[in-house]
């Protein structure tokens, strides 16, 4: 996983310099590998970490887009629940652990 930060600065000469995949897109990103039929394959993987709060519209979004593609997404409000997103993932596939 890979953090993604997103937002937008101000550069020297006043310029809005904005970072990150898109507004709304999750605090985590990257992929989980599984066996399908012999083959490893990478199933993108987006967890939105909120140690406190709501999620905004944008975030539910993003994380509804990424399911609908078939990959893994998800909020978490502890290192465990981004776990048990991947792990939930894998079962309701009916594949093994992921791998790190």
């Amino acid at each position: 996983m890979f953090r993604n930060n997103v937002g937008a600065l101000k550069d020297q000469k006043g310029r809005l310099v904005r970072y990150g995949l898109q507004k709304g897109s999750s605090d985590l990103i990257g992929w989980t590998t599984k066996e399908i039929n012999g083959q490893r394959i990478a199933v993108f993987t987006a967890i939105e970490v909120k140690d406190k709060g709501r999620p905004t519209p944008e975030q539910l979004n993003f994380i509804a887009q990424v399911k609908a593609a078939g990959g893994i997404a998800g909020i978490a409000r502890s290192p465990e629940e981004a776990l048990e997103i991947v792990k939930q993932y894998n079962s309701d596939q009916g594949a093994a652990d992921p791998a790190p």
